[in-house]
């Protein structure tokens, strides 16, 4: 008899990381010196106030020093860009993130360009890029938040990666091409799917681990999973239909009747990219919600420190 797939509590590591920055930073201002973070939040999306304010809430809560800079939907590119500049050019900030998405008049990858790249804690800047995909970062590296939040649940789950086949569903330059790459430089076999992709499922039937990052509820279905397999499900899709539910999470499993009584509660509830009923055929799996999505602060919190230490250790060296 196989034995139960197991959870690979993305809640528990997000706080294991934030319990060692914390550590850390209280290390660096014993030293002299407060990481600090700077997030650029333009406009009145919800959203997006709600994600900036559990980031700056963490912040707080590991000793980082945080500043929250709010400029009107109606700001130009060339106005964000002076923004930019003026953080690039202080000290006190060490990293900078810009809220995405961003209104459609602005010019996007110009305004993520301008970010000096020893401050780019979304590791979106192309020196980044280039360093993740050459496979030369080191500790240093500022890579994406939620591939390097992927890489820390195997890591500490104890999950091989080296000479395994790993399938990525996505090719966004966000989590699909980082995490390809950020695998690679971990020696597994990477394949990359995408919707253009002929016979998936044959595909994803050989992986050992399988990255979900496509955007569709519950669209790889057990049907198209290696049993063993480990699933990182990187997808947050709200559902508010019965008929979702249903197809979801039927009442006639046990198991399901937590998140049905949250649904009836709520009027919504989360699932992810990957279907329910594959978690059952898998080794492991991350769960939606309380998975890959637990680690994306954690790991902006742990740029936002590693870019304060490498900038004062450049200036350490350059002072010599």
């Amino acid at each position: 008899m196989s034995s139960a797939p197991r959870v690979l509590n993305g809640l528990a590591i997000a706080s294991d990381i934030k319990a060692e920055v914390a550590g850390e930073v209280a290390t660096a201002r014993s030293a002299g010196y407060t990481p600090g973070l700077a997030v650029v939040l333009v406009g009145d999306v919800p959203a997006s106030q709600i994600y900036v304010r559990s980031k700056v809430k963490t912040c707080a809560e590991l000793g980082i020093y945080s500043e929250m800079i709010t400029p009107p939907a109606t700001i130009s590119t060339e106005e964000l860009l002076a923004i930019v500049a003026s953080l690039n050019a202080r000290n006190d900030i060490d990293g900078i993130l810009i809220q995405l998405p961003l209104p459609a008049h602005v010019d996007t990858p110009l305004l993520l360009d301008a970010v000096a790249p020893e401050k780019d804690v979304d590791g979106f800047h192309p020196v980044n890029v280039g360093r993740l995909l050459s496979g030369t970062g080191g500790d240093d590296l500022l890579a994406p938040c939620t591939p390097a939040g992927i890489m820390q649940i195997l890591k500490r789950s104890a999950i091989p990666v080296a000479g395994q086949n790993a399938v990525v569903i996505g090719r966004s330059n966000i989590v699909g091409k980082p995490v390809a790459a950020m695998l690679i430089n971990a020696s597994a076999t990477v394949t990359v799917c995408h919707s253009k992709t002929h016979n998936l499922a044959e595909i994803t039937r050989q992986a050992d681990i399988v990255v979900a990052a496509i955007g569709r509820p519950g669209f790889l279905t057990a049907e198209m999973v290696r049993p063993g397999a480990t699933l990182i499900d990187v997808g947050i899709n709200r559902i508010t239909g019965e008929a979702e539910l249903a197809e979801f999470f039927p009442p006639t499993h046990p198991e399901h009747a937590d998140r049905r009584a949250l649904w009836e509660k709520r009027g919504s509830t989360v699932v992810g990219d990957i279907h329910p009923a594959a978690f059952a055929v898998s080794g492991a799996y991350t769960p939606v919600p309380g998975g890959v999505g637990a680690l994306t602060i954690a790991m902006l919190m742990k740029n936002t420190l590693t870019a304060a230490r490498t900038r004062r250790e450049k200036a350490s060296r350059e002072r010599k």
